[in-house]
């Protein structure tokens, strides 16, 4: 095996880890478990209740440290998963004498418990198995005490170091971006639902999280997709435009004639200094200089796909090509953008 792919072994596993990320999370629970068997330590009143810092707390703090985004990382699960699983083991430990049954029916158990009240943890099924090893003799406060205090504090330590880690926890997903431009690619929600229908897998993510990451994916293929597509190489050459110190009815007059929805106002230079359409004419009896609005330009060798975001977000209908001078050399509408769409569809 060469250094290269030995090298590999080592990388993380996890989409989106990166090896700050792992070493900030060995810190995190470092301090978070030693801080929880250390206020177990005060809580103690005899040595073997340094036990009470219970083994499934291992796994817990690699979810809370190392995935604190995972759903199954979150305080309810962490708590409830833990507590509850150690929960059902001491029941079956008080009603079936212990043997290979007996562990998995605690196990299976927990798992329906954590299924049915959200708070599916991993590490509860080792919370299952130490309730279920406590035995008969065990008190029904064991899964509150230790087990739930010991979940109750990581969860805390947890909270409190992801406040310097750079990452959020309790995660809350983001709102996924709402897509641009409704593409005829473009997926829904319930496209989304039924692709996890559909697979018949459960995946570690939040469904927020999962959309708002696809999102992000399509918007960057799209962008390669187009990436040398100027606005130069989609524009209408030679713009109609008008002049301010044009009556108003003269601009009226164009934008019928020529059927267009915007008009660029000149200075006498020849540069645009405005826009107009028949909506500020029709609420303004004022000059043309009052009543046009700033225009939106780009320049011939901008990327035609950044006016998506101006037609879909800003709603525009025109974007006008200028040179250095900020003289009009074409002008791109939406229209233009469905004609290429189309044409890569075709």
């Amino acid at each position: 095996m060469s250094a290269s792919s030995r090298l590999k072994l080592f990388r993380p596993i996890l989409a989106g880890a990166n090896l700050r990320d792992r070493m900030l999370a060995c810190i995190g629970a470092l301090a978070g478990i030693a801080l929880t068997g250390l206020i177990c330590a005060f809580a103690a009143t005899e040595p073997q209740h340094l036990l009470w810092l219970v083994p499934p707390m291992g796994a817990s703090a690699v979810l809370l440290f190392a995935v604190p985004a995972s759903p199954m990382a979150q305080p309810w699960p962490a708590i409830g998963g833990n507590t509850l699983s150690a929960l059902v083991g001491v029941l079956v430990a008080h009603s079936l004498p212990l043997s290979p049954l007996s562990a998995g029916i605690a196990v299976g158990g927990a798992i329906a418990v954590m299924s049915l009240l959200r708070c599916l943890h991993p590490p509860g099924g080792a919370a299952a198995l130490v309730g279920l090893f406590a035995g008969a003799s065990s008190s029904y406060a064991f899964p509150f005490l230790p087990v739930g205090a010991n979940a109750v504090v990581l969860v805390a330590s947890a909270w409190v170091y992801h406040r310097f880690s750079g990452h959020t926890y309790p995660h809350v997903p983001a709102p996924p971006a709402k897509p641009a431009t409704e593409l005829p690619w473009t997926f829904s929600k319930s496209d989304l639902a039924a692709a996890l229908e559909r697979t018949g897998e459960t995946f570690d993510i939040d469904v927020n999280d999962l959309e708002r990451l696809l999102r992000e994916i399509e918007q960057r293929a799209l962008a390669r997709s187009y990436r040398d597509l100027a606005c130069a190489d989609i524009m209408h050459p030679g713009v109609v435009a008008g002049r301010v110190t044009m009556p108003v009815d003269e601009v009226r007059a164009l934008l019928v004639q020529h059927d267009v929805r915007r008009l660029p106002i000149l200075d006498e230079d020849g540069r645009i200094v405005g826009a107009i359409g028949l909506r500020e004419l029709a609420a303004s009896g004022a000059l043309l200089a009052e009543a046009m609005t700033p225009a939106t330009t780009a320049a011939p060798d901008t990327p035609a796909i950044s006016l998506l975001d101006r037609f879909a977000l800003d709603r525009v209908h025109a974007v006008f090509i200028v040179d250095a001078a900020r003289r009009p050399v074409g002008v791109v509408t939406e229209a233009d953008w469905l004609a290429v769409l189309r044409r890569g569809l075709a």
